[in-house]
């Protein structure tokens, strides 16, 4: 049971007579009256036991973009239901009109819509519904909770989107004129053709020569499919909050326009959600959309307050590809978990692999360097100063274990990984 306003506005009323009659009497005879009415008020409301509940939710939406959750409402009850209804969605749902009034009378049917506006990438679920069917009288009402769940994939933005037309474009130009490191003959079949003397006899394809009872021998060429790596750290780093945004949201904004520019350039891409153990892959060679695929794996990752084991990222590149490919890690360039994590395991990748490393850096460090004006800000910018002493230190060191960095703020870390992607295919380094 539950006690609405109008109770409590009748029972202030109840002050001018307890005043006019004063005595225990005519303060039980009110009281008396107030109960008689309310469980009057209480047995004529109609059970929320009797309302039928089905939900419709979309299966995704983008981040930013809006949504409704729908609900249809059967009152199987005899009676008339007035009730207000509410979703008990999670805040970062962006429920706009999570609570609603609903006038249904016996035997019909209403549909309801709350309007959503997620703030937060992820999976956003909702298991129940609280009814609230009050009187004809508004004195009291019957509440209950009834399970009505459901679930909604809050898909990454793409803000990076914008970039992918110019970077295309600069892919388009280099065709025909990028150059190819060719290592040996080449591993990938192309024609066949008759035998010459000189021609290495391992070559011959000796089914071909049965049918044709002429020595053929196989063609081979360099292999024209480069081989992309992303290596995303969900590791306890990513948690950190850049600019409002988490690092994590941001590397996969990079790793997004980085996946769909190599994959429409002619590359196979594989994507790797990785702290300690591999949380999401993502594959180009299957069947379907990459982009599709990749939103829909990176919608729900969440950081783990877990410190990365990098020594096992040589492992998981090697089972995503067995290609010398283009490796590329989206990670933090903090002092202490480089040191112990990164820099170890970064010579069994820069001997086979390509590697790039990746990192959005805080660009109020540059603001707090820059302000010296009070004590206090000297103190802030001696600190800031230090952080990025040593983050220029750990680049170093990186690039001469042989890889490449590209440490950018968070507006300008997507467009930079895909022109460092465009700069080593065209000096034929993939």
């Amino acid at each position: 049971m539950v006690i609405t306003g109008r109770l409590v506005l009748l029972a202030l009323l109840g002050v001018v007579p307890v005043i006019a009659y004063p005595g225990t009497t005519s303060i039980l005879l009110w009281a008396l009256l107030l109960a008689v009415l309310a469980g009057l008020d209480l047995a004529l409301a109609a059970s929320p036991r009797r309302l039928g509940i089905s939900r419709t939710l979309p299966e995704s939406v983008r981040l930013g973009e809006d949504s409704a959750s729908t609900l249809v409402l059967r009152n199987d009850a005899s009676r008339r239901m007035r009730a207000t209804v509410r979703e008990a969605w999670q805040p970062s749902a962006g429920a706009q009109d999570p609570e609603q009034s609903l006038d249904l009378p016996a035997g019909e049917a209403r549909r309801r819509s709350v309007h959503l506006r997620p703030v937060r990438r992820g999976i956003l679920r909702v298991d129940t519904i609280t009814v609230r069917s009050a009187g004809p009288l508004g004195l009291a009402a019957r509440q209950l909770t009834v399970e009505a769940p459901g679930v909604l994939r809050v898909l990454p933005p793409f803000n990076s989107r914008r970039h992918l037309p110019s970077k295309l474009r600069r892919l388009r130009e280099l065709d025909g004129r990028s150059a190819v490191q060719i290592r040996g003959a080449g591993t990938e079949f192309d024609s066949l053709r008759d035998y010459v003397r000189g021609d290495d006899v391992r070559s011959i394809d000796w089914r071909a020569t049965a049918r044709r009872r002429d020595t053929v021998v196989r063609t081979w060429r360099p292999e024209r499919d480069r081989h992309v790596v992303v290596v995303l750290d969900t590791s306890r780093t990513s948690a950190a909050r850049i600019l409002d945004e988490p690092r994590l949201d941001t590397g996969i904004e990079a790793a997004l326009l980085l996946s769909v520019l190599a994959e429409r350039g002619g590359d196979k891409v594989h994507f790797l959600a990785f702290d300690r153990r591999v949380r999401a892959r993502v594959d180009s060679t299957a069947k379907g959309n990459l982009l599709g695929s990749l939103v829909s794996a990176m919608a729900p990752l969440e950081p783990e307050l877990i410190e990365a084991d990098f020594s096992r990222v040589a492992a998981q590149v090697r089972a995503a590809s067995a290609h010398r490919s283009l490796v590329v890690l989206l990670t933090a360039l903090d002092a202490g978990a480089v040191e112990e994590g990164l820099l170890p395991a970064l010579p069994s990748l820069t001997e086979r692999h390509v590697v790039v490393v990746a990192s959005v850096r805080d660009p109020q460090l540059e603001d707090l360097r820059a302000d010296r004006s009070t004590a206090s800000a000297t103190f802030r910018a001696a600190a800031a100063e230090r952080a990025l002493l040593d983050r220029a230190a750990i680049t170093a060191q990186i690039r001469l274990l042989g890889a490449e960095v590209v440490d950018a703020v968070p507006a300008e870390l997507p467009p930079r990984l895909a022109d460092a992607y465009i700069r080593l295919k065209a000096a034929g380094r993939l």
